[in-house]
């Protein structure tokens, strides 16, 4: 091939790569105990800027049925109180990737989340829980950190191999051994 010809297909391909997206800020607090950490937010939630922006994600729903308060009903700003008020801490395991649509297998290039500083911005951190496998993928990461870390059942509606039940009960028994309640 021809030098004009490499710069066009190389545009080309540029073209058709789907563009770099930025994730969410975490929520945590010095007195954060545990702290769930999701892979990347998918379309709506990227959209809304909020952590389990889905309508049919579990997250809020279980956090909910733990906590006998309706999360689903409150502002986002209050959900955030509410969570780091109870201990716990919300991030994802990517800053940034590449990816069409929400699914985790479409992520490519991904970037990891400063995840060693965790310790340090949490210092009553007790353990970690990675919410799906994606996330779960990065637990060489965390383990390293030194703390327990935790493969919780995703509550992505992709993990329709779960029933809410299921969910709730796994949720619940790491909830309850790290006094987040």
């Amino acid at each position: 091939m021809n030098e004009a010809l490499d710069a066009e297909v190389d545009a080309n391909r540029v073209a058709e790569a789907p563009e770099r997206l930025l994730g969410l800020a975490p929520v945590f607090s010095a007195d954060t105990r545990l702290i769930v950490l999701g892979s990347f937010p998918g379309v709506a939630s990227l959209r809304a800027q909020q952590y389990y922006g889905h309508p049919r994600n579990a997250f809020w729903p279980i956090l909910s049925a733990i906590w006998g308060v309706d999360l689903v009903a409150m502002p986002y700003a209050k959900r955030l109180e509410e969570v780091r008020r109870r201990g716990l801490g919300i991030w994802d395991v990517y800053a940034s990737c590449a990816r069409e649509g929400s699914l985790d297998t479409a992520i490519r290039n991904a970037v990891f989340n400063d995840l060693a500083s965790l310790k340090q911005q949490a210092p009553q951190l007790e353990a970690i829980a990675h919410n799906g496998g994606e996330s779960a993928r990065a637990m060489k990461h965390t383990r390293a950190i030194g703390l327990p870390v935790i493969r919780l059942p995703s509550t992505s509606p992709a993990n329709a191999s779960w029933s809410f039940a299921r969910k709730l009960a796994a949720w619940r028994a790491v909830f309850e051994e790290h006094r987040v309640l």
